[in-house]
């Protein structure tokens, strides 16, 4: 069973506070073969909540299984910053 280091950042927050979810610096134990995708329905948001997952500092496909002792970061869209292209991503196309 990995356990994890979860963190959401800034609009995510309001929405796992209200559903009554942990979100900074938590310790998770997570099923064997777990996506990055299944970690977000775990902790009740959509995946259009989302718009990057770092995994150890690293932006991380969605389809990204999870490892023992990762550090997993979810960002929702529209959070600024003058980096996101250099740190791997950007605005989707809709």
């Amino acid at each position: 069973m990995p356990i994890i280091t979860f963190n959401a950042f800034s609009f995510l927050q309001k929405k796992l506070k209200e559903k009554h979810i942990e979100y900074s610096n938590v310790t998770m134990k997570l099923k064997q073969g777990t996506h990055a995708k299944d970690l977000i329905r775990q902790v009740q948001l959509e995946s259009e909540d989302v718009e990057v997952v770092f995994i150890n500092g690293k932006v991380a496909s969605f389809d990204t299984i999870i490892q023992d002792s990762d550090r997993v970061a979810l960002i929702p869209p529209g959070t600024p910053g003058p980096y996101r292209v250099l740190l791997g991503f950007k605005n989707k196309k809709v």
